[in-house]
């Protein structure tokens, strides 16, 4: 039985010993021999015999291995300088950060250097994504070119050589053509808005387009705003354009007039209403024009919004006073005639004082009285006023008359002369009165031939009535009717003045008409 202990006692060690044999080579490479302490209680003489030569064989291999890998370490360091220089570096290899920069730069300056040669000055470039081509470049300073842009144009604004032609330029012109903007002011377009090409269509330029159409332009009228004014196209929805607009409304201007008012001067969309609006209203109130009557002046005329007020309007005001026009009569001048706050005033006032004095004789306080009637003849020329004065001259008025005529009714300076030979024809054959009483009233030069004049003349010659200019022609068809329905007339039933009022600007609109209705000017 003891044999029979031995021979199991070697079969217990076959197992451990193949499988140090077996074992992955290079993971000896890096340990030594291995001694096994086999724990048996009895092994005999050949057992320890076989178990000595596996452990010289463990211990030969992992000699071999670990010498083998040892050398294999030692060719791989001292060839690898050698490695990389055989190997292609354009698979192995990447530039550094370094070698990038320097290429980055390199490629700039070589785009710097073709804009200096064409005329461009790149100093406001530096920062700005450009095409790392002069080839790129040059397209887009083409295409720019084709849009009518010149190298001024392009040094004005450098920043849109950072637009790129198919991204940028080309989406934002053809949304621009859809909507009607001509391509004929595509040039002017760029040269006031040239940052509409960094923008998106779908993020900036649709939402401005649809905030326009909600405030009740038409959108046959959406180009005409946009030639007018692109820079809205730059505004914040909830910015500027709303505020300026609620203001507006807030003063009386009607939400249903909003939309004419816009079309007409869309600048006032980007007014800021602390800076510009309110002042401007808040200024002609301390004038004597309430907010509603300056809402109605807003309506018909809103590029009075545009008149600077510390630069154009307290001047031009400061100088009608200078000339004599009243202070209680500002508001009416300036209601009358809104223009005459934005106008170059000094020079055309002073002028035209002197022009009138020269041929009627009016004084300083008779041309203050003018301007208060007619502010607008601030504004003719001095052949037109000739020729006015010669005819009624012609007319057997003499100077004196004349200028009495004038001041009472300067509008004779712009009335159609053709009429006027009509209505004195008519004066003097079918009417039959002095000339005293065109002096007393000339406006009577003012008033339709056919459509006052002759009917209501016909009514009083049937009746036998005698009455002034004034009494027959200053007032209403409703007024007239009443006066001669009347049992007995009151020649001396007091008149109205026939001279504009700031009052009519607070009718409501189916009342209001316009000062101007009745005369024909030339």
């Amino acid at each position: 039985m003891p044999l029979g202990m031995k021979i199991t006692s070697c079969a217990s060690l076959a197992r451990p010993s193949l499988l140090l044999v077996q074992c992955d080579l290079p993971a000896f490479a890096f340990h030594g021999p291995q001694l096994i302490s086999i724990s048996t209680p009895c092994i005999s003489s050949n057992c320890m015999k076989r178990c000595g030569l596996v452990m010289k064989i463990h211990s030969s291999v992992a000699g071999r291995t670990r010498s083998s890998t040892s050398k294999g370490v030692s060719l791989s360091r001292g060839d690898k300088y050698n490695r990389e220089q055989n190997v292609n570096p354009s698979f192995y290899t990447h530039p550094s950060l370094l070698e990038l920069k320097n290429e980055r730069i390199a490629n700039r300056a070589r785009v710097y250097e073709f804009l200096k040669g064409i005329g461009i000055v790149p100093d406001e470039l530096d920062g700005l994504e450009l095409p790392v081509t002069v080839e790129v470049m040059r397209e887009r300073v083409d295409f720019l070119h084709k849009l009518g842009l010149t190298v001024e144009d392009i040094n004005n604004y450098p920043l849109v050589l950072g637009c790129s032609v198919k991204k940028n330029m080309v989406p934002v012109l053809d949304y621009l053509g859809k909507l009607g903007v001509r391509k004929s002011t595509f040039t002017e377009f760029l040269r006031r808005y040239p940052q509409v090409l960094h923008a998106s269509v779908v993020v900036d330029l649709q939402p401005v387009v649809n905030y326009l159409q909600g405030m009740d332009i038409k959108p046959n009228d959406i180009p005409r705003v946009l030639e007018r004014y692109p820079e809205v196209l730059g505004f914040k929805l909830e910015g500027t354009m709303s505020t300026s607009v609620a203001y507006l409304v807030g003063i009386g201007v009607a939400r249903r007039e909003i939309g004419g008012v816009l079309t007409r001067y869309p600048e006032i969309l980007g007014m800021r209403v602390g800076r510009v609006i309110k002042p401007f209203v808040e200024y002609l109130g301390s004038l004597g024009i309430p907010c509603l009557a300056v809402a109605r002046l807003v309506e018909k005329r809103p590029h009075i919004l545009g008149f600077g007020l510390a630069e154009r309007v307290k001047p031009n005001v400061k100088l009608l006073l200078e000339c004599n026009v009243r202070q209680k009569s500002l508001a009416n001048v300036i209601a009358q005639y809104p223009e005459i706050m934005g106008i170059d005033l000094e020079a055309k006032l002073f002028s035209n004082r002197s022009f009138l004095n020269s041929i009627v004789e009016t004084s300083p306080e008779d041309f203050g009285r003018i301007m208060e009637k007619m502010p607008q003849s601030v504004s003719l020329s001095e052949k037109a006023i000739v020729r006015h004065v010669d005819f009624l001259k012609e007319c057997g008025f003499s100077v004196e008359q004349v200028r009495k005529m004038v001041v009472g009714c300067p509008q004779l300076l712009a009335l159609n002369i053709d009429i006027m030979k009509l209505s004195f024809d008519f004066f003097k054959s079918a009417m039959g009165r002095p000339l005293d009483d065109l002096v007393a009233f000339p406006a009577y030069f003012t008033y339709g031939l056919d459509s006052i004049v002759k009917p209501r003349h016909k009514m009083i010659a049937r009746k036998g009535v005698k009455c002034s200019l004034a009494w027959l022609l200053n007032c209403s068809d409703e007024k007239f009717e009443d006066r001669m329905n009347y049992d007995s007339i009151d020649l001396e039933e007091m008149e109205e003045d026939s001279s504009f009022h700031l009052d009519s600007l607070m009718k409501p609109r189916a009342q209001a008409s316009d000062s101007d209705s009745d005369i024909n000017y030339e």
